[in-house]
């Protein structure tokens, strides 16, 4: 098939895009690298200027693209602002879109109407990123999202595009339960892919064997921050959690903070730690964990029973799941810490949760399959 993905958060669509290649498929990736994460793309999109010429010049190079968007079998969008314009201007794309090519999908796979007014409810999740068991959680970054997303043009364009398009992909639990009741023939659960050939099976191997030596007696711990949105996964309260058990064990634990670097550089920097830190307004693993994960490390991040349960898992709970409460987050920290036994059958089973449920040869497969089978 011929495939057009469109957007990308998390490396998501690339790295699908590189399942898809190997399975035969032709797919271009157009992008602006998700901002300073630089992800790899095919067509760059990158946004230069937000001045009223900058953006005249930006939609300019997006319509003189338009042409090269069209005679795809499947199109698929990362989210309804799909390239960095406003709603109408995105609209008017995604019309273009839907006349030139035979079936398009849109993507739940981040902020959007439908999820901020799922965790708004107060009802569907006990927690999320705007409710915390029952208490709406105010922040300036929640209340721009709202503001953007509920009662304004970017609702009408979720609502429009939810409706016509052939079908609604979801890469977290959150994003599923926030439309499979609103759109139960057309939305699809398909989990966040990984690239194979990056998961260290040989290092799950070789920990089956009992044959990994650690380099030190200590636990290292790992922690990426965006210092412009800490608030927004969790990361403050992560921090602190940290910095209180560095404090008390300092012979330990090592603490390594990656601050908003590129995603090339994040990844090489993931290497030598045991434990990653990642959101935890979340009942699932993000990219970012699941990234960890596939490398042996330990994710402090969701893993609420609705995560395995979406997935079909049974067997391994690889994940320590932690409420968003810094006390909850130290002291599963600090049973690590207490319990350094447990790291190597952590690992293990971390590396083999990654290549069952999320290798992107399968998740390629996922995709196909709703992709053909919808409408």
């Amino acid at each position: 098939m011929k495939i057009l993905l469109l957007g990308d958060y998390s490396n998501l669509h690339w790295t699908l895009a590189e399942g898809l290649r190997k399975l035969g498929h032709q797919v271009c990736v157009v992008s602006d690298g998700d901002f300073w994460k630089s992800y790899k793309r095919d067509i760059n999109v990158k946004r230069e200027s937000y001045t009223k010429l900058g953006g005249i010049k930006f939609m300019l190079k997006i319509l003189s693209l338009l042409p090269r968007f069209r005679g795809y079998d499947i199109v698929q969008i990362i989210n309804p602002i799909f390239f960095d314009v406003k709603a109408d201007k995105n609209l008017f794309i995604y019309k273009y879109l839907r006349k030139h090519n035979k079936k398009i999908f849109m993507g739940a796979n981040g902020a959007d109407y439908y999820w901020i007014k799922t965790c708004l409810d107060g009802k569907t999740f006990r927690y999320c990123d705007f409710n915390i068991f029952g208490k709406e959680r105010d922040t300036p970054y929640n209340r721009k999202e709202i503001k953007d997303w509920i009662g304004s043009d970017k609702e009408k364009l979720n609502k429009y595009i939810a409706n016509d398009c052939d079908g609604i992909t979801c890469c977290l639990y959150e994003y599923y339960a926030s439309y499979i009741n609103k759109f139960p023939g057309k939305t699809f659960f398909a989990p966040l892919p990984i690239n194979k050939e990056s998961i260290n099976i040989e290092k799950m191997e070789l920990l089956k064997k009992g044959e990994v030596k650690r380099e030190s007696n200590k636990i290292n711990f790992f922690i990426g921050i965006s210092r412009e949105r800490t608030t927004v996964k969790g990361t403050d309260i992560m921090e602190k959690a940290l910095d209180r058990l560095h404090q008390r064990y300092p012979d330990k634990c090592n603490i390594l903070k990656a601050v908003s670097v590129a995603f090339e550089e994040y990844k090489k920097m993931l290497d030598g730690s045991d434990v990653i830190l990642d959101q935890i307004y979340s009942y699932t693993p993000a990219m970012n964990a699941l990234l960890g994960m596939s490398k042996g490390l330990i994710a402090v991040s969701g893993g609420e029973p609705e995560n395995y349960e979406i997935i079909n898992e049974t067997d391994i709970f690889p994940i320590i799941n932690v409420l968003p409460e810094e006390d909850d987050i130290y002291n599963k920290l600090e049973t690590l810490v207490l319990n350094p036994d447990s790291i190597d059958r952590l690992s293990m089973e971390s590396i083999e949760y990654v290549l069952t449920h999320h290798n992107n040869i399968d998740v390629a497969e996922r995709y196909l399959e709703i992709w053909k089978n919808s409408q």
